[in-house]
């Protein structure tokens, strides 16, 4: 019985070799990395604490008269719980869908529309009305629309 024979057979010349065993190590060691970066992202919960922005549908248009007006609607409330007005509004009362109401308290959901004058919700004859989607929970807190109104004339 020749053993080198069987051996021939078994490990196979150089011509017959699949892989050679520096890429085998490579490969190896390759596999190693990426499954313990694998498992250390879920025992460290990396990418748990990206959170998401708030999202809504709101239209707003602006009434270029002297007298004019800018009307919010909320078309749709997305990922948010509502909808609320910042900039250059002030805290007279302004009236919604919802009631009238002061700007500060107003929360709007779906199909609310508020109109806002010199006399009912703006500060100014001139500045920009920002809607702001909101998500209670996490505290998030998300432009999504926003207008500018100029020359609007005192009533």
């Amino acid at each position: 019985m020749d053993l080198k024979e069987y051996r021939a057979k078994l490990i196979g010349g150089n011509d017959e070799r699949a892989v050679s065993p520096v890429i085998g190590v490579i490969l190896m060691v390759a596999i190693t990395v990426i499954l313990a970066a694998v498992i250390a992202a879920f025992v460290l919960d990396l990418g748990g604490s990206v959170g998401q922005e708030a999202q809504a549908g709101v239209n707003m248009e602006v009434d270029e008269t002297a007298n004019g007006n800018v009307t919010v609607e909320v078309t749709s409330l997305g990922n948010s719980d509502h909808v609320e007005l910042s900039g250059d509004v002030g805290t007279t009362a302004a009236a919604s869908s919802t009631g009238t109401t002061t700007i500060a308290d107003l929360k709007l959901g779906v199909g609310d529309t508020v109109r806002l004058n010199q006399s009912s919700g703006l500060s100014g004859s001139s500045g920009t009305v920002t809607a702001v989607a909101v998500i209670q929970e996490s505290e998030t807190r998300t432009q999504v629309s926003s207008a500018e109104y100029e020359g609007f004339s005192t009533p």
